[in-house]
């Protein structure tokens, strides 16, 4: 990788094809910083295309391997500077958080920016439900708070919601629009279990999340050391959604109150936290962030150019919609059962999570959620 002149150092990323990381990449890359980017492999998998595009600009080096390699860990912060990491569930989350920390400290970095979420439990009370993809990274957090926070200056950062969610249909089912019948109107119907007034955060993860980290490295740990900042830009309700999606695309968008019925292919895993969501925020109305932090202040503070879900609705939805394999942009209303259990699975459900996981041979599960039942 070579250098270019008034560089302002070297950023290690991991898990490189994620919506979070991949915007930090071409950010960074564009305003000269040198990109030190794993993943697991830029030839295999669903995303080749994502991958060789992130290989194509300027200053960035792939690093393929797995993150459980102790040689990948321990090799990839070498003469680095600063990093953004956003661990998923590939392996033991854990363990590879706790040793990307303590590889990093070791390599002197500079400023470390950790991607973070709830752990409900601990943060609010153990009558809230368990989601065991956000605890891991909460976990991973407070090992860096205890033991490496002094020695390593850390920020940590928590996405909200992504807008992508409601153009990755089936694999996400809290968030799938279906299609409606023309006799009925047309457009879209959006079925889950929250309350219309009940409102939440929202990120447009591949669009401002570079950004807001590029900004929180330039002011630097002088400023961010230890924080906890919340990356998202808007706090809206299913009523307002319905408004924000009808506006943009100009077709009727209707949302309906129930409970969640899941007839997808899910890793058990993935079946778990999706019903405790449904729980957490249909059910408990529980706050998304961790007690203290508010939003859409801070992120809307860091980086002014964000992207609200109305423009995503307008400009970018139904690209993504068409890459899925629906055809609605196109007048065709008969397009919903394009994905058949082989396609990806991006679990980067309700925030930047886990990702890049693709379903196995799992038997299609139904599960359905309503209230405080299960069954």
């Amino acid at each position: 990788m070579t250098a270019i002149p008034g560089s302002r150092g070297t950023l290690v990323v991991i898990n490189s094809t994620g919506r979070q990381t991949s915007s930090v990449i071409r950010v960074a890359s564009a305003i000269g910083y040198r990109v030190r980017a794993q993943l697991r492999s830029a030839t295999k998998g669903p995303k080749v295309a994502l991958a060789q595009e992130l290989a194509s600009l300027q200053n960035v080096e792939l690093v393929e391997g797995s993150l459980s390699d102790p040689n990948i860990v321990n090799n990839l912060f070498k003469g680095a500077d600063v990093a953004f990491i956003n661990t998923t569930f590939w392996g033991d989350e854990v363990a590879i958080g706790m040793s990307l920390a303590k590889a990093a400290k070791e390599a002197g970095i500079k400023h470390y920016i950790y991607s973070s979420l709830t752990d409900h439990k601990k943060c609010w009370g153990n009558h809230l439900p368990h989601l065991p993809y956000w605890a891991t990274k909460h976990q991973v957090e407070e090992y860096i708070r205890s033991e490496l926070l002094k020695d390593m200056p850390t920020t940590f950062v928590y996405a909200g919601i992504y807008n992508n969610n409601f153009s990755t249909f089936h694999h996400l089912p809290l968030w799938e629009l279906q299609l409606a019948d023309e006799k009925d109107g047309g457009g879209f119907v959006w079925t889950a279990p929250f309350d219309e007034d009940y409102k939440m955060p929202f990120l447009d993860a591949e669009h401002d999340t570079g950004p807001a980290v590029i900004q929180i490295l330039k002011d630097g740990p002088q400023k961010w050391n230890g924080a906890r900042i919340p990356l998202a830009f808007e706090y809206l309700n299913p009523r307002e959604i319905a408004a924000v999606f009808t506006k943009a695309l100009n077709r009727p968008f209707t949302y309906k109150k129930a409970g969640l019925e899941i007839k997808a292919k899910l890793p058990d895993g993935y079946m778990t936290q999706v019903l405790a969501i449904a729980e957490l925020f249909g059910t408990h109305r529980a706050d998304y962030f961790p007690p203290g932090m508010t939003a859409p202040g801070p992120a809307r503070k860091i980086w002014r150019g964000w992207r609200g879900l109305e423009e995503y609705a307008r400009e970018v939805f139904p690209i993504e919609e068409a890459h899925n394999g629906r055809t609605w942009m196109y007048g065709d209303e008969e397009d919903e059962d394009i994905m058949d259990g082989d396609e990806e699975f991006d679990e980067e459900e309700m925030a930047g999570s886990p990702e890049n996981t693709v379903v196995g041979d799992e038997d299609t599960a139904i599960y359905s959620y309503i209230g405080d039942q299960k069954h």
